[in-house]
């Protein structure tokens, strides 16, 4: 796969968002740097779905710019995973591989990739099985290796151990960081503050479709700078 230009950082200006006509978020000014870990936090309903499907380039804001780099199309070298995964009708080798034929990357070169990233998932011995009849972490490590054989620059998790056992929520945290230490940029939304704080170095709080801080994790749970943050923390714990 040829390397493209680099989609980071990524810059919100002004940016609203109304998906079905729907106003979910205002006035987002936001900046994504190469290389870190950023959990988007917030009370249901705050936006942050939107604003990381905005951040992904598969929402178009209603007003106001994205730029990935110094363009405004959005790059190739980014994925997503969602709380429920996406998963074709077949094995879970060829879910990779038809992934990896989509980013033009084929042969033995595809092959590789595959073996590597199923390996990494720990579902190497799984290769042959249909990707519909696996556990439920199990196809999210799934989805998980079809980003580890994409190489992406920039990885968007969107709630991805929210329907998970512990100990499969914990082995896909496992993975998540392994792609980061690679190099990978992760953006993630949780309601898990536990999660957040294991996996985040910076914690992004939205309210009402704005962003009302953005705190490096460790300061934001033991002493947050936005009331609707301390807020949002205190109720959790009660």
């Amino acid at each position: 796969m040829a390397e493209s230009a680099t989609g980071l950082p990524i810059r919100l200006e002004a940016v609203a968002a109304a998906p079905g006509g729907v106003p979910v978020l205002s006035g987002i000014d936001l900046v994504v740097e190469s290389g870190g870990r950023t959990a988007l936090l917030g009370p249901n309903g705050a936006g942050k779905s939107t604003l990381l499907r905005v951040l992904h380039g598969l929402i178009a804001p209603s007003s106001g710019t994205v730029f990935w780099g110094e363009s405004s199309t959005r790059p190739a070298r980014q994925a997503m995973v969602f709380q429920r995964p996406v998963l074709l009708r077949r094995s879970a080798a060829d879910n990779v591989r038809y992934a990896l034929d989509l980013a033009g990357v084929r042969g033995a070169e595809a092959e590789v990739r595959i073996d590597e990233a199923l390996d990494e998932v720990g579902l190497r011995a799984l290769a042959g099985r249909p990707a519909r009849v696996l556990s439920g972490g199990e196809q999210q490590k799934l989805a998980l290796a079809r980003v580890w054989a994409l190489r992406p620059e920039v990885l968007f998790l969107d709630e991805p151990t929210a329907s998970l056992d512990p100990a499969a929520a914990r082995s896909v945290e496992q993975i998540v960081a392994d792609i980061h230490t690679r190099g990978t940029t992760i953006v993630m939304t949780t309601h898990n503050l536990a999660q957040a704080k294991r996996v985040a170095d910076d914690i992004l709080f939205l309210y009402a479709g704005r962003v009302t801080e953005r705190t490096p994790a460790q300061e934001f749970f033991t002493a947050p700078r936005s009331p609707e943050a301390a807020a949002f923390l205190e109720g959790e714990r009660l």
